[in-house]
């Protein structure tokens, strides 16, 4: 596959968002195969992120925010109980749901794998000069920006 790479002052957005686009996914790509080896999926890593950053949510929050069915999320929820990575309360005030949390041991192990990509996403920075990484600084900045958008 051929890379497009643009280097003229004023860049189109429609001409610099394949490119942005293609980078960041494929950085990500990478970011979360530097994980610990262990049997937990990309997709139970994933929802367990959103309960940690959410603190709590029903599993249909969490279907939704993860944009998968229910019956889906009910399997992956129970597959993250069952390893003692989640926990279930009931709902304060509708008898029918309950609410998700992470456990301490799920948050040790979210922390764990953070600590794995931060590793392999720092050795990676360090061979870069300090004037690539000053431009990744701004532009990391400028990605969270969009992001909030």
């Amino acid at each position: 596959m051929m890379e497009r790479t643009v280097t003229a002052e004023r860049v189109p957005p429609a001409q610099l968002a394949p490119q942005l686009r293609d980078a960041i996914t494929r950085l990500n790509r990478r970011v979360r195969q530097a994980r610990p080896v262990g049997d937990l999926t990309v997709t139970q890593l994933s929802a367990l992120t959103s309960i940690r950053l959410a603190g709590t949510m029903t599993p249909r929050e969490l279907a939704d925010v993860e944009r998968v069915q229910p019956p889906t999320m009910t399997k992956i929820v129970a597959k993250l109980e069952e390893r003692g990575l989640v926990r279930r309360t009931p709902h304060p005030t509708d008898g029918r749901q309950v609410i998700l949390a992470a456990t301490e041991e799920g948050q040790a192990v979210l922390d764990q794998f953070e600590r794995a990509r931060d590793e392999w996403l720092a050795h990676r920075l360090a061979a870069l000069d300090e004037d690539q990484r000053e431009t990744l600084l701004r532009a990391a900045g400028i990605l969270q920006q969009l992001a909030r958008a």
